[in-house]
């Protein structure tokens, strides 16, 4: 399925005032899209840090990340746009602004209790953060949004191609910086993923790579497993593949039913899912080759 997938990085100016950008690039797969926008950066006074691509059935992605010590954001911007036209891709650019707190998008379906975790952490004042919006790929949960004063978008996935466009013009709208899966039940496809490379957390109800897809608990009761547990992980185009922030687990009691294992599972699930985002907010986490690693 995967045609390509490269990964390299370079070393930073550590101790240095730079500016980071993140620079995405989606289209169909063509020749010297690299070269072009590598050379874009290097022209522009750029040290590219870290470049990843893909290509998944002739769609081409890559992911640059690269630091300024002295940027013009209104001509980056410009000239990449033109890049854009040229190649006829999509080429989007993020800027790391550690002056501000993260913009956050929660994305949920029908079960609450990862959501209400964030909300009643972010209330505390556990994380620093600003939840910009939630998104629902139905209303059900719409109410604990309108209680904590967050708008909600409910998103129809009849048409995945579709309603995943919808949800970029959203988080474009909100200047998202991270979006966490709180038991969204939607597959994202490449396409959307990877716009947002190491900024996308999803909690999985499993200690991955056990147990994939969407009936872990089950699977774990009928199969007699003697551990249970959750693995909140960065979202890739590969299903339940992706690095691995946190996991947690408990032991299955003779007398767990199938009803108090899915209980217990989902506070942990919630538990778990915070941890991950509060690691990530407070830039703790860097990803290499395809590892996690927690900075103390």
């Amino acid at each position: 399925m995967v045609a390509d997938n490269t990964t390299t990085s370079s070393s930073s100016s550590s101790g240095r005032r730079t500016t980071i950008i993140e620079v995405t690039v989606v289209g169909k797969d063509r020749k010297g899209v690299v070269a072009d926008i590598t050379n874009f950066i290097f022209k522009n006074g750029g040290n590219i840090e870290k470049i990843s691509q893909n290509v998944v059935r002739g769609l081409f992605g890559m992911q640059l990340e690269a630091s300024f010590k002295s940027v013009g954001r209104k001509e980056l911007d410009s000239g990449l746009q033109e890049l854009a036209k040229k190649l006829q891709m999509e080429i989007k650019v993020h800027y790391q602004e550690p002056d501000r707190p993260q913009n956050v998008a929660l994305f949920v379906s029908k079960e609450p209790h990862c959501l209400e975790r964030i909300l009643a952490g972010s209330k505390k004042g556990e994380i620093d953060a600003n939840i910009a919006v939630v998104v629902g790929s139905e209303p059900t949960l719409k109410h604990l949004a309108d209680q904590a004063g967050i708008p909600f978008h409910s998103v129809a996935h009849t048409d995945q191609a579709e309603a995943e466009l919808n949800i970029l013009k959203i988080l474009e709208k909100y200047n998202i910086d991270l979006i966490v899966l709180a038991r969204y039940m939607r597959i994202l496809t490449p396409n959307f993923v990877w716009r947002y490379p190491n900024r996308i957390i999803n909690i999985h109800p499993s200690l991955l790579p056990a147990f994939p897809g969407a009936y872990a608990y089950v699977q774990a009761y009928e199969r007699g497993a003697k551990i249970v547990g959750c693995t909140a992980h960065y979202v890739t185009e590969d299903l339940d593949q992706g690095p691995i922030i946190s996991q947690n687990s408990f032991k299955v009691q003779q007398s767990d039913t199938l009803d108090s294992i899915k209980k217990k599972g989902q506070a942990l699930e919630a538990g778990t899912l915070f941890e991950a985002v509060k690691l990530h907010l407070e830039n703790r986490l860097e990803v290499y080759w395809g590892k996690v690693h927690v900075k103390k």
